[in-house]
């Protein structure tokens, strides 16, 4: 097996043991294996020649995963200011090498519109202190998931609508409104696809060649090449 097929497998592992950890409420297991996903999934990305602002976008979620492990409102908001970072991260790179696609036209009402009505919503329920800290995150939120799907491709939107509703779970539970049966699964499952599927189509545009490459990661695996180059938190 290649180096970068023993870090994708180590990542599938660290994922299921965190998602059966959550399933039968093993809380030790996801403690262990949550803090494992984003260094291994980074390092996956980086051996299959990631840009350097992927990797660090998914540094950032580490960093925001470890923080959110801490029960307390000061590392709350730090951990989303570090999925912030993320997302700032994930908004430069899709500009960089992204090209317009004719459908963000079409798309564009849609993604205000569920931004307009999530923060609406969710306001009168939040805590004071979140509310604007809430509104300013899920703003960039939506433009990195709109991004993704205008300028990167299918692959990525995706996994950029995955992370929005990771993160609208998450706020949903902050809001204190009902939640679905093990709701930290829900949300770690959805958050888990949405990065896998960030990084997985930032790398698959460079194994396809396109234009707009960024200086990243080598690719130990692949031959170089020229290529393209991911609310409140999981």
């Amino acid at each position: 097996m290649t180096r970068s097929r023993v870090l994708l497998a180590l990542f599938v592992l660290a994922a299921a043991g965190d998602l059966l950890s959550l399933a039968v409420g093993f809380d030790p297991g996801h403690t262990m294996a949550k803090p494992l996903l984003m260094p291994l999934l980074a390092a996956w990305a980086a051996l299959r020649g990631a840009p350097r602002l992927l990797v660090a976008a998914l540094l950032c979620g580490w960093g925001g995963d470890i923080l959110l492990l801490l029960d307390a409102d000061p590392a709350f908001l730090a951990g989303m200011a570090s999925f912030a970072a993320g997302h700032i991260c994930y908004l430069t790179l899709f500009a960089r090498t992204g090209r317009p696609r004719a459908r963000g036209a079409l798309l564009a009402p849609c993604y205000a519109t569920a931004l307009i009505a999530t923060v609406a919503l969710l306001w009168p329920d939040l805590p004071a202190d979140l509310r604007l800290p809430v509104a300013v995150y899920s703003t960039l939120l939506t433009a990195m998931a709109y991004s993704a799907a205008t300028r990167f491709g299918p692959v990525a939107g995706a996994g950029g609508v995955l992370f929005l509703l990771s993160d609208t779970l998450i706020a949903t539970g902050v809001a204190e409104w009902p939640q679905p049966p093990r709701p930290d699964l829900w949300i770690m499952l959805t958050y888990i696809a949405a990065q896998f599927l960030l990084a997985h189509g930032g790398t698959s545009r460079r194994d396809q060649g396109l234009p707009g490459r960024l200086t990243g990661g080598g690719g130990a695996d692949r031959p170089q090449g020229g290529g393209d180059q991911v609310a409140v938190i999981s």
